[in-house]
């Protein structure tokens, strides 16, 4: 790592080019924003609603702190949550005339760290780390003798992340996974040998973990004085983005950072919190300046994204949560011209709601809108496939996004693979458009004539993005040969940048967030999926889901229309009421009307004995399995399972919070209550 070296003592000249420089990092930012970044000292707390410019004002305020002369640019650490933020960090300073600042993600600056101290801290090189948790969690959970596939693989590799980052040992899992209401693949003590068998496998080979590069980190500054003496020397500033999305564990890591001391910027969205599934604690965002009583609290509330209809919307849904201890609410302010109110559909089924919003995108790019500034967003994933059909058969392209990264598609390996081999052989400037097309062309690709459908068109899109990006780049640097684009591409891989796919996105709403487009489709609108089922018996994850709703609305700068559909399949029986969280947003008409909230028992003769038969095999069942009675069926499901009385696992998976996890585990022991 090295010591910085400490510039000299500028003389009155370059004393006044820096003043200059430093009013000029400030111009342009709104006042708010340059409230934000010229606190450059002290602790400070950031909050930047949707859309209110919080990239911006960070990089503009560690700018600032430079050109003052406050901040030596390599004591300077960014903290950020994905490697394209860091990049995009970086790219901002740079053209703000800094450079040096060192803006990472949390692994990656832990990774740099232990590297460089491994020997002292651990006796040797850096150790072998784990890149994929699959086949130490599958011989972990063939040791506990548990029978696992793929997906349930998937459930313990996420446990154990939690359990982690949340610093749970294995000892204390099971009554910590309890109070957080875990959903568990198996039951809670099975997860937790499974857990030490885990650790005890990674002990034995000598190997690490994403979270152990912060665990070990942590520890050797906590436990090593000369590391820490060494660290704090290197980086005496730092400023940690999405801050309401940091787990125990982060924490623990930029305290034993901090070391006592108070330069610390935190920025984030209170408003936004929504993934404490993961692990996430937004009391460190919400408790902040109880934590740090001087601080200085400045919140950014005017968006620049959405339209003032949309931001409206937004304020009117977030306004209905209760009040949440700690820092100042936001509301944002919509600084955009008036546009087109948000839309609210209803539907009579989810492939009717489907084929209207696959009609209304089709609409949209014909009338010159492109496809990529158009999103879809569901609560799960599992509601892709209805709208990638519909999409399909009205023939507009889609991207469903988070799948396969986009680099490491087999397609677009090999066209980077051929288009470094034709640039190894020399390109003009100025013909690098035609030569990329001239390359692919080589592999089969037609231009303007992608394929009808399936995994073929998703090959055709990826190696158009290719050429679009060719093509935007040449608009940027005429000169740009095959050489410089090759050399860019790698660049993009290493930060995982995907060029823009000409696609409708296709997203959870989770995976949303940090996102926008033009045109945005909230869908699938119904209690039981929004929020989802499993939310209802606990408060505070109901309001969890409202937030995710409210990302969700937050993405759209300019058309907004949420929707819902009163069956799951044509024909079915239209009972579903749509998402509470609707009420008092959408118009209150006889086509919108959300069913009146039933209550939670009221169903009487055979039903009411259904009922009360499924509530007795519930609690058996969570008693067996050491888990709270909701975690298997919360009693809305029960309810909708006593009177609808499904024959088949079909019609069960049908119903309100029978997800295919539930169908797997109990689909079969459901059916043979009804039918006793």
């Amino acid at each position: 790592m090295g010591m910085p070296q400490i510039a000299q003592n500028p003389g009155p000249d370059q004393q006044g080019d820096a003043a200059t420089a430093a009013e000029q990092v400030l111009a342009g930012l709104d006042e708010q924003q340059r409230a934000a970044a010229s606190a450059v000292q002290g602790p400070v707390c950031i909050l930047a609603g949707a859309g209110t410019g919080k990239t911006r004002t960070i990089t503009h305020r560690i700018a600032y702190g430079v050109h003052t002369g406050v901040y030596v640019p390599e004591q300077v650490l960014a903290v950020t949550f994905t490697a394209r933020a860091a990049g995009e960090l970086r790219g901002r300073l740079s053209a703000l005339g800094v450079g040096g600042v060192q803006a990472r993600t949390f692994h990656a600056a832990a990774m740099r760290q232990l590297r460089y101290f491994a020997p002292r801290v651990l006796g040797g090189p850096m150790p072998e780390l784990i890149e994929n948790k699959l086949r130490v969690v599958a011989a972990a959970a063939s040791r506990a003798r548990l029978t696992t596939d793929r997906a349930s693989l998937r459930d313990l590799a996420s446990e154990i992340e939690w359990a982690k980052t949340t610093l749970a040992t294995p000892e204390d899992y099971p009554a910590r996974a309890a109070k957080a209401g875990r959903e568990l693949p198996f039951e809670a003590a099975a997860v937790a040998e499974v857990y030490r068998s885990y650790e005890a496998a990674k002990q034995r080979d000598g190997t690490l973990d994403f979270e152990d590069l912060l665990l070990v980190t942590a520890y050797a500054l906590e436990e090593h004085r000369d590391v820490a003496r060494e660290v704090r020397g290197q980086y005496r500033f730092f400023v940690v983005d999405e801050y309401q999305d940091v787990n125990p564990l982060q924490q623990r890591l930029l305290d034993a950072w901090l070391g006592g001391r108070a330069e610390v910027c935190v920025v984030g969205d209170p408003n936004q919190t929504i993934y404490s599934f993961t692990g996430a604690d937004p009391d460190y965002l919400l408790g902040f300046a109880d934590r740090y009583p001087d601080a200085a609290v400045v919140k950014l509330e005017r968006d620049y994204r959405s339209t003032p209809q949309v931001v409206g919307l937004a304020n009117k849904l977030i306004g209905q949560a209760p009040p949440r201890k700690g820092l100042p609410g936001l509301r944002l302010l919509g600084q955009r011209r008036d546009s087109v109110e948000p839309r609210f559909v209803e539907h009579p089924d989810e492939p009717a709601e489907a084929a209207a919003v696959a009609k209304a995108c089709r609409e949209l790019v014909d009338g010159g809108l492109p496809a990529s500034e158009i999103a879809v967003l569901f609560r799960i994933n599992a509601q892709s496939q209805v709208y990638e059909a519909a999409l399909t058969d009205v023939g507009v392209p889609y991207v469903l996004k988070g799948g396969e990264r986009f680099f490491e598609r087999p397609e677009v390996r090999e066209a980077v693979l051929l288009l470094r081999g034709a640039a190894a052989g020399g390109s003009e400037p100025g013909a690098l458009v035609p030569t990329v097309r001239d390359v692919l062309a080589s592999t089969g690709w037609v231009e303007h004539r992608p394929p009808a459908g399936g995994a073929a068109r998703d090959r055709w899109q990826s190696l158009a993005a290719l050429v679009d990006l060719a093509v935007d780049l040449v608009a940027e640097e005429p000169t740009l040969d095959l050489g410089g684009f090759v050399a860019h591409l790698a660049e993009r891989a290493a930060a995982q940048h995907a060029p823009t796919v000409q696609g409708v996105t296709l997203a959870s709403m989770h995976a949303a967030k940090g996102l926008e487009w033009d045109a945005v489709f909230v869908v699938g609108l119904v209690d039981g999926v929004v929020p989802i089922a499993q939310s209802q018996s606990r408060p505070e994850a109901v309001e969890e889901e409202r937030r995710l709703l409210y990302v969700a609305v937050t993405r759209a700068r300019e058309q907004l229309t949420l929707s819902w559909s009163l069956a799951r399949n044509p024909g079915g029986r239209r009972s579903r009421p749509r998402s509470r969280f609707l009420d008092g947003l959408a118009p209150d008409s006889a086509a919108a009307r959300r069913p009146a909230k039933r209550p939670k028992v009221v169903l009487e003769g055979e039903a009411g004995e259904r009922f009360e038969r499924l509530r007795a095999w519930r609690s058996s069942t969570a008693s067996e399995a050491s888990v709270p009675a909701y975690v298997v069926f919360t009693d809305a499901t029960l309810q909708a399972i006593a009177e609808a009385r499904p024959s088949s696992l079909r019609e069960l998976s049908g119903l309100p919070g029978i997800g295919a996890r539930k169908l797997e585990l109990y689909g079969a022991d459901v059916l043979a209550q009804l039918a006793d």
